[in-house]
């Protein structure tokens, strides 16, 4: 069984910064590319970050230069800084992962957090 945990949600002033994590826990041989995706009401679900598990990073331009992706491969653990919070930001924050699994058959599964909630608003 593999989970993912996320927390650092908040409410938070415009301008302002928050940093979520999300920790990957279960029986998995690796964790290959991760990212962070965010969902506002009435809206589809959409990208906000990835990196890769070599450490390289990519956003879509709505949050470049705002948002940092980053992870620790020791802890398992991705993050994403997020600085210049706008009131469009508010929205629930999901991570994902893609993980190697060996038993029972060796296979590459996508796998999400249950989201933390970020709220941007003075």
């Amino acid at each position: 069984q593999v989970q993912l945990v996320e927390s650092g949600g908040g409410l938070v002033q415009p301008g302002g910064s928050l940093r979520l994590s999300c920790v990957v826990s279960g029986n998995i041989f690796r964790i290959n590319d991760m990212g962070w995706y965010r969902q506002a009401p009435g809206n589809k679900r959409e990208w906000v970050a990835a990196v890769t598990s070599g450490g390289n990073t990519n956003y879509p331009d709505s949050v470049k230069g705002r948002f940092t992706i980053s992870r620790d491969n020791a802890k398992n653990t991705v993050y994403l800084q997020m600085n210049g919070l706008k009131p469009d930001d508010t929205a629930v924050y999901y991570c994902k992962a893609d993980v190697t699994i060996l038993l029972p058959i060796t296979r590459v599964a996508s796998y999400w957090g249950q989201g933390t909630q970020v709220t941007v608003s003075s």
